[in-house]
């Protein structure tokens, strides 16, 4: 289950106060992004360095190349593994500006996520997780194969598990695991589900990730779009949906997009017989 830091105190205590409930149902991980820019670096080690702590429940903190020379991202590594922290999600991140707006690189920075990942393995104190893109990378233009290459070099340099951006086609993430099966590439693709309680927020997130949204799904909440309650509970009946397909489909797990609020993810994982 992934959340973001939060941005003040109150945001902090509700956080907390989610995560706590959380124990109760063990979660695999719970995984803390990390702000455009880093902007939110120094609440993410601290909340991901707190939460195994407070629960006993493993934690991934994200880390990006956005903003950061080399040394500077080898003082994070070295922030997060005196923190206690085993795992990281190692991503390029977006640019500035968002996905779609063109990559600077930091001078003596990175300019892919690969790169990050070959510095934390060379560290030898990490798991390092990746992401994948089931409805193409926002910045490959449509080039799928080229988005299945770059997984393959991740994990060749040390990556030992993928977690994808949220989606809504079983067809797009089985090509995708497929793809990198008939590459001879083993790197579990755990499987991306965004719990829609919010419409704007959706088409908000869609369009800075580049996740597409099929047809059927705005057909879904057509006439509820204003009733708050109804989309939340279309929105639990499509991810239940799509979760069943993916565990009928072998997928080696599923990693839920909270937006720091669990009850929908808690009460999708119940209809699955996860918890």
């Amino acid at each position: 289950m992934e959340f973001f830091p939060p941005k003040d105190a109150e945001g902090e205590n509700r956080l907390w106060q989610e995560i706590e409930d959380l124990k109760k149902y063990a979660p695999d991980f719970i995984s803390v992004t990390y702000g455009a820019g880093g902007s939110s670096r120094d609440r993410t080690i601290n909340v991901t360095s707190q939460i195994t702590k407070r629960t006993g429940i493993d934690t991934v903190a994200h880390l990006t190349c956005v903003g950061s020379t080399k040394e500077e991202l080898k003082n994070i590594l070295r922030e997060y593994h005196s923190a206690g922290i085993e795992k990281i999600l190692a991503l390029r991140g977006d640019p500035q500006g968002g996905p779609q707006s063109p990559w600077v690189q930091v001078s003596n920075g990175f300019n892919h996520a690969v790169e990050l990942v070959e510095l934390a393995a060379a560290t030898g104190k990490f798991e390092i997780g990746v992401a994948a893109f089931p409805d193409g990378h926002p910045a490959s233009n449509g080039n799928f194969d080229q988005d299945i290459e770059v997984l393959i070099s991740k994990a060749k340099a040390g990556a030992s598990f993928a977690t994808t951006q949220f989606f809504f086609s079983i067809s797009k993430y089985e090509f995708l695991v497929n793809e990198l099966e008939n590459r001879n590439c083993n790197l579990p693709v755990i499987a991306g589900i965004l719990p829609i309680t919010n419409l704007k927020q959706l088409q908000r997130m869609a369009l800075l990730s580049g996740a597409q949204l099929p047809d059927e799904i705005h057909k879904r909440f057509s006439g509820y779009e204003e009733i708050p309650e109804d989309v939340k509970k279309i929105g639990i009946e499509i991810a239940t949906e799509l979760g069943q397909k993916l565990l009928e489909i072998n997928a080696p797990g599923l990693h839920f997009y909270t937006m720091n609020k669990i009850s929908s993810t808690i009460e999708i994982a119940r209809n699955l017989n996860l918890i």
